[in-house]
């Protein structure tokens, strides 16, 4: 079984194949069962775990798990203590990345979100920053773009510094991952909460033409965009949706959990595509 965090990920044809998977919003650590699922809480503990095993049960062989952040729904050891063993069960290697859910805690959920108290909570120690994952053809790059006690994101001049080291010291095509999103996404109210130094990120990571995909999750939706020769894909969460293109918080109802399939080929070629639970 590997080794946590994983460093390299070594495959027999050069090519790695990922599963993104993001924003579990677990909220405890006992599972759903499919028959239980009655509210939005049970959703997340039930369609973690069948997400895991249906994208596992397909012909496309799984060489690494990346998990982008909001891993719960409040913070408690025996929540990641549950999310680790499902995926170390899996056999395959993994990595987690923290997002604003991992480092703040809402109460009152039942009232509107301005209406909440935000607290700011230590990260599990487990969760990663500034890791470096190598394969044969590519390098793999992980933030941590959360802010304690808050639900927007920030890239720390620190994380940037490091970001431009390993790029300007290896050519290797690159894969960036983490938890908020840096380009809007036309939602105004979730656009409120991105990485707020987005540009300034944009701008250190300008010269570096192999940079070629950034994967994030925190929208809950999925959408490809492209900038300064870099394709950015946003992943819907692996609970609830939100709808696209609204200005106000808004639930995509229509839309069953998902998950991100990345293939980077040896060539430094991208294939990625996002796929929904069955049931």
């Amino acid at each position: 079984m590997p080794s946590y965090p994983v460093s390299t990920v070594s495959t027999p044809d050069g090519q790695v194949n990922i599963l993104q998977i993001t924003d579990l919003h677990l909220s405890s650590h006992v599972p759903a069962s499919a028959d239980e699922i009655s509210s939005e809480v049970a959703v997340c503990q039930y369609s973690f775990e069948a997400i895991i095993k249906q994208a596992l049960s397909k012909e496309i062989r799984c060489d690494l798990i990346i998990v982008t952040g909001d891993l719960v729904n409040k913070v408690e050891p025996a929540i990641y203590d549950h999310i680790f063993t499902v995926l170390q069960k899996t056999g395959i290697a993994f990595v987690c990345i923290a997002g604003n859910h991992d480092v703040t805690d809402e109460t009152d959920e039942d009232l509107p979100f301005y209406q909440r108290t935000l607290i700011a909570r230590a990260a599990d120690p487990r969760l990663l920053s500034c890791h470096l994952i190598e394969s044969e053809h590519w390098q793999m790059l992980l933030l941590d773009s959360s802010i304690t006690g808050k639900v927007e994101g920030k890239i720390t001049a620190t994380d940037i510094d490091w970001v431009c080291a390993q790029l300007a010291s290896c050519a290797k095509p690159a894969l960036i991952a983490l938890h908020h999103h840096i380009l809007p996404v036309d939602s105004e109210w979730i656009d409120n909460h991105m990485a707020e130094n987005a540009e300034e990120f944009w701008q250190h990571i300008a010269p570096f033409a192999h940079l070629s995909v950034i994967i994030n999750g925190h929208t809950h939706q999925e959408q490809t965009r492209h900038h300064q020769g870099v394709t950015v894909y946003s992943t819907p969460s692996t609970c609830y949706q939100f709808k696209p293109f609204e200005d106000n918080f808004a639930y995509d109802k229509k839309l069953r959990p998902g998950y991100r399939w990345l293939q980077l080929a040896n060539n430094g070629k991208v294939a990625s595509w996002v796929e929904r639970l069955d049931t």
